[in-house]
């Protein structure tokens, strides 16, 4: 009993904290884009979150963990059972680690993960309410259901493929919806000016610096919590090689950049540190802290790399979500089978297989909501709202009224 408590407890910390990184996530993606937009940003991010946990609730913690089934698709009913005992007690042997309570909301917390990462990419030009048709159909069903392959026992996990805390399962599932989205959608005025790509600075700095440290902050959780119990060697371990691969995907992004750009530029830092973070995060359980280090070291010069690569493709991308979260998960999920514990060739062969199944149902899932939104109500806002600003436009309001700067 007295573990129990002990695992619990540790497991809902780690839920706040990954709770803590959608804040994480806001204040990177404001400071990365311009003023004009900073509500709609925030709006999109705080009905991920609230939308997220209810679908999660009523249909997404069944389609993911659905029990026996066929390990593609399966549903054990609508809503939370109540884990009670004959007695009508707390059933405290739902598991070794932690209750049923404990274990829907450390997992819904993962849930909307996915649609934030697409927030970032799209912004400053989606329609908010096609991106909210959008969030509840991929919340609420592809998520789950791409969950359930690997997480709720499904092929991929009789298949082999390994994925501790989502270095695919929830960053490459939204890079892959970020990457059709930003395609379907086009760049924004002003991007590109004779096929080449031109910068838009984000309106502060210091807002998306905060949201990197609030987001590796956040990581103890993710990664931490992942292991799903408060077991020592286990969790210290795992938060050392997730400290390890941020640190060394932020010193090789800072370096790497120097060298190609001869600046240094503290957004590649900061999205090296989170390509590292990303990195680790499918195998942070099996690697020693050298095997941390190169993985996130690698992750870190793929930033700055994929970031040029991305702009050469004309695919505007504001935050370089799509370089960090999808890139640098396929990256960490495929270190897999190169470093570490289960590092061998048949290992690798499985993880490569679930790279292309994630890549399968997230394209086609997103390419199919999105363009159908496209040909009925539309996904992109007006060239006047979009230069004007969708705060005005789509939320009627400013978020900083008295502090207007000039813009273009």
């Amino acid at each position: 009993m007295e573990l129990l408590t002990t695992n619990n407890v540790w497991m809902m910390i780690c839920t706040a904290l990954v709770f803590f990184m959608h804040l994480g996530f806001s204040l990177l993606e404001i400071g990365l884009t311009r003023q004009k937009n900073t509500i709609n940003i925030l709006f999109k991010n705080i009905f991920i979150i609230t939308v997220g946990l209810l679908l999660y609730c009523l249909v997404g913690f069944n389609l993911m963990y659905p029990g026996e089934f066929n390990g593609v698709l399966g549903f054990s009913g609508f809503g939370l059972d109540s884990p009670l005992t004959a007695e009508g007690t707390l059933d405290l042997a739902y598991n070794e680690g932690y209750t049923y309570w404990t274990d829907f909301l450390f997992q819904g917390m993962f849930a909307a993960t996915a649609a934030t990462i697409v927030s970032g990419a799209v912004a400053e030009r989606i329609k908010i309410g096609s991106f909210m048709i959008f969030t509840i159909i991929y919340v609420g069903l592809i998520y789950p259901i791409a969950g359930s392959w690997k997480w709720g026992g499904g092929f991929l996990d009789q298949l082999g493929f390994y994925d501790f805390a989502g270095s695919t399962l929830v960053h490459s599932v939204g890079g892959w919806a970020a990457l059709v989205a930003v395609w379907l959608l086009g760049s924004r005025i002003g991007k590109f000016k004779n096929g080449k790509p031109q910068a838009i600075p984000g309106h502060s700095i210091p807002l998306a610096t905060a949201g990197v440290l609030i987001l590796w902050l956040g990581w103890f959780g993710f990664n931490g919590g992942s292991v799903l119990s408060a077991e020592p060697g286990a969790t210290s371990l795992v938060l050392v090689t997730t400290c390890l691969a941020a640190a060394a995907g932020g010193i090789v992004s800072l370096i790497v950049s120097f060298i190609r750009y001869k600046n240094l530029d503290l957004t590649m830092f900061l999205n090296g540190i989170l390509g590292g973070l990303v990195g680790i995060t499918a195998g942070a359980d099996q690697m020693s802290p050298t095997d941390a280090i190169l993985i996130g070291s690698i992750a870190g010069a793929i930033i700055v790399f994929a970031v040029a690569f991305i702009d050469k493709l004309r695919l505007d991308d504001p935050v370089g979500a799509i370089a960090v979260h999808l890139i640098c998960g396929i990256w960490g999920t495929l270190a897999v089978g190169i470093f570490g514990a289960l590092a061998g060739w048949d290992q690798f062969v499985s993880q490569l297989i679930g790279v292309g199944s994630y890549a399968a149902i997230c394209v086609s899932s997103t390419f199919i909501i999105l363009f159908i939104l496209k040909k009925t109500v539309g996904i992109r806002v007006s060239e006047r709202e979009e230069l004007e600003g969708l705060d005005v436009h789509e939320h009627g309001m400013n978020a900083y009224p008295d502090f207007r700067l000039n813009e273009h």
